[in-house]
């Protein structure tokens, strides 16, 4: 992409100056701190580099909200999918105002008080956007009551956009962004509250937040630019430099760090931490995570990873105070489970843990690229979506290690055909466990298909999400004869029923989740046939979890003959039995065979064994569950 492309293209995404931020009194501001010297003042000499992040939605994490960042209609919208009554939206000049419920009043919907906020910045803009209003307590936020999501082009309550227990009570984000989202949603985020959280109520708090820069901008990951640009004011040096002198480094490069450094740069923002003690913590919310790029991040943070330091005093001390905290973000093998947390997935990996030497351990840079290259030829839009190198969303990710699979060896050892997606090396060893923002993501524990760690952990495998209507028995069948696994003993339900069935009706929420989403996958279709599939995502029409619903719908309405049932996920409850009967009329008329497999739990006639999936709906774990996501 050129420069004049690129620096087009933000024009159209509306990057443009803000205001001076001096004026600026109701929210969060952006204030120069030390040697940051802002994304602005790259631009001059690495314009390329810039407009590849100016498109990235790094970049837009975290804007200032007005008609040009975002993503819905503000103009005279009436929202009915947010508690309590429905929320009114107006654009007022360059101002964005919403009338609503007021989330603090009572915890009772019918009966908060109505207030009217001026909304004030936003949060993500690639598949949710959330709004921050403005609090009129100095520069504390609070959030709409409903969150907006860009795929689907509608407005969801904020509960539904996360897995969720529904047994909780309605609850506040008020200063969420201030004390949390400001960590790494903005670059140099400081939240200058005092006292610190949890010392004192909200309104006893001194809110006085601001940033170096809103969003993720050069400096989160390449550290302050002062020096650099201070030291590169000499015409000589940068010549030099030009002409590949060896010279001192002013700034961090992350892709020149060993793994581990390199790693530890996205970490600070893609893994599950917690401060290191009190004081810690009571320093980082009045001046900032004092973590920079290129150093060791533990000095700074404990990093939780239960396989790694489950019996540290630390680990301890975090299951004592917030045990759901760590279940619900990890597998019980110590996988992560929740997405954003990917540094913890490549803790566990092989190809980082057991590296010989740390020149050929596996890191985030070996597959992401942070800016597109100048001869990537896809699509900006294409590589923002995953930020992935050239070539690295195909084989070629895998085998600049593994060279020994290069070419037609490939098929040799997946036992599947060359175009099928059983050769594509991600889709067995990095299958979709990991949930977060109402999808799933590829688990970046790199690993093989695993009976044993199904039958232990839960976590369903690559080969059960892809052959969904196969058994477990089948599987550790498959991995020994084609893969020389050693032979699992798989009895009971693991022998009869398909193992995408049993998580499906007796899982937790999050296996509910991934495998509701596995259905609509085409690969998986490809796989397993889809004229079987309808009933058991009809069946979690009525899932008492929003995000659960939200998958088995999005599922279920791309299935063939299906397709104009337009079922919703956030239909009142009284209405979900009448619309799981009527999926099932419309399945029943739109099948042209009947299946009547009994691992697909259907009777010889083709119809649903009832009485089975009762006795398997009676086993359902029904622990509450909440995804830090």
């Amino acid at each position: 992409m050129s420069v004049v492309a690129g620096l087009a293209l933000a024009a159209t995404l509306g990057y443009h100056a803000e205001p001076p931020e001096a004026r600026v009194s109701a929210r969060p501001r952006q204030v120069a701190d030390g040697d940051y010297v802002s994304s602005a003042t790259c631009q001059s000499c690495h314009p390329r580099e810039h407009a590849t992040w100016t498109a990235s939605y790094h970049r837009t994490m975290t804007q200032v909200a007005r008609p040009g960042t975002v993503a819905a209609s503000f103009d005279g919208a009436t929202v009915s999918a947010a508690y309590g009554r429905p929320m009114q939206l107006e654009v007022r000049g360059a101002e964005l105002w919403a009338s609503f419920d007021d989330p603090d009043s009572h915890l009772d919907p019918r009966q908060r008080s109505r207030i009217e906020r001026q909304v004030v910045m936003t949060t993500g803009s690639h598949h949710q956007q959330l709004y921050w209003y403005a609090t009129g307590k100095q520069r504390l936020l609070g959030q709409l009551p409903a969150v907006y999501l860009i795929d689907e082009q509608r407005w969801v309550p904020r509960r539904a956009a996360v897995l969720h227990s529904p047994t909780d009570p309605p609850f506040s984000e008020t200063g969420d962004w201030n004390r949390t989202c400001i960590a790494c949603h903005t670059t140099l985020g400081r939240p200058r509250i005092d006292p610190a959280p949890g010392e004192a109520s909200l309104e006893q708090l001194n809110v006085d937040s601001e940033a170096a820069e809103f969003g993720i901008a050069c400096e989160a990951c390449h550290g302050p630019g002062g020096d650099h640009v201070r030291v590169n004011r000499d015409p000589l040096r940068r010549y030099r430099s030009h002409l590949g002198a060896l010279l001192a480094p002013t700034t961090v490069q992350p892709a020149r760090l060993p793994a581990s450094r390199s790693s530890q740069v996205c970490e600070q923002c893609h893994g599950v931490w917690e401060f290191s003690d009190r004081d810690g913590e009571r320093q980082a919310n009045a001046h900032g995570v004092p973590y920079r790029p290129g150093a060791e991040l533990r000095d700074s943070r404990f990093v939780a990873q239960p396989t790694i330091n489950g019996e540290s005093p630390m680990m301890r001390t975090l299951l004592a105070d917030d045990a759901a905290f760590v279940r619900d973000s990890f597998w019980s093998d110590g996988a992560v489970r929740v997405s954003g947390r990917e540094y913890n997935g490549l803790l566990e990996s092989p190809c980082f843990r057991d590296a010989k030497s740390p020149s050929t351990a596996l890191s985030c840079t070996s597959c992401h690229a942070m800016h597109q290259a100048a001869d990537d030829p896809r699509p900006v839009a294409q590589w923002r979506n995953d930020q992935l190198g050239a070539g690295m969303d195909t084989n070629a990710a895998c085998v600049q290690c593994h060279t020994a699979l290069r070419g037609d060896a490939v098929t040799a050892h997946t036992k599947h055909g060359a175009s099928s997606s059983g050769s594509e090396c991600y889709n067995c060893h990095m299958p979709y466990t990991t949930y977060g923002l109402l999808k799933t993501i590829r688990s970046h524990t790199i690993s093989s298909p695993s009976v044993e760690e199904s039958l232990a952990v839960g976590r369903p495998n690559a080969c059960n999400l892809c052959h969904l209507d196969q058994t477990l028995a089948w599987t550790a069948s498959a991995l020994t004869r084609d893969w020389a696994r050693p032979p699992v003993s798989v009895d009971g339900d693991q022998r009869e029923v398909a193992a995408s069935l049993l998580w499906l009706l007796k899982g937790d929420a999050g296996q509910r989740a991934i495998v509701a989403d596995a259905f609509g996958r085409p690969a998986a279709r490809a796989a397993s046939g889809t004229d079987w599939m309808a009933p058991y995502l009809a069946q979690l029409l009525e899932d008492p979890y929003d995000a659960v619903r939200f998958a088995a719908a999005r599922s279920l309405n791309t299935l063939p003959g299906l397709t104009g049932l337009n079922a919703d996920f956030l239909v009142a409850p009284e209405r979900r039995r009448p619309l799981q009967l009527q999926t099932m009329a419309a399945w029943d008329r739109s099948r042209a065979r009947r299946r009547s497999e009994a691992r697909l739990l259907m009777t010889p006639g083709g119809d649903v064994d009832a009485g089975r999936v009762i006795a398997l709906l009676r086993q359902r774990d029904t622990r509450r569950m909440l995804l830090r996501e």
